[in-house]
């Protein structure tokens, strides 16, 4: 995804609303921010400490499988949604996206974001 509020590309996400658990928010956040629905269920695959947001935000990290039913349009905070093969990511990919993208390459987590 790219942001309309910071640079680069990034993986689909955003934060749990109070009242909300992480799956819905995982569902809710994939169909705002790329029209995508879930096809089977979700695989956890870690979950991050992000010490430069606060002492205590956590970032949880899944692998999915999808569905698309159409192209999502520009929104006031997605700039633009596309998918990319592993060999042709964005030379302005965010870090921690590439971070993430290897660690599922190779297997091993870190656990700071």
């Amino acid at each position: 995804m790219k942001h309309t509020y910071t640079p680069g590309w990034h993986l689909p996400g955003g934060g749990v609303t109070n009242g909300m658990s992480v799956l819905e928010t995982l569902e809710k956040e994939l169909r705002e921010e790329g029209n995508l629905r879930l096809a089977s269920p979700p695989h956890l695959r870690q979950i991050f400490f992000n010490r430069d947001a606060s002492a205590r935000e956590h970032i949880v990290l899944y692998t999915v499988a999808v569905t698309q039913s159409g192209e999502t349009g520009p929104s006031l905070e997605i700039a633009e949604g596309r998918f990319f093969p592993l060999h042709a990511l964005p030379d302005d990919t965010d870090a921690a996206t590439l971070r993430r993208i290897q660690e599922m390459r190779v297997g091993s987590f870190g656990t700071v974001w």
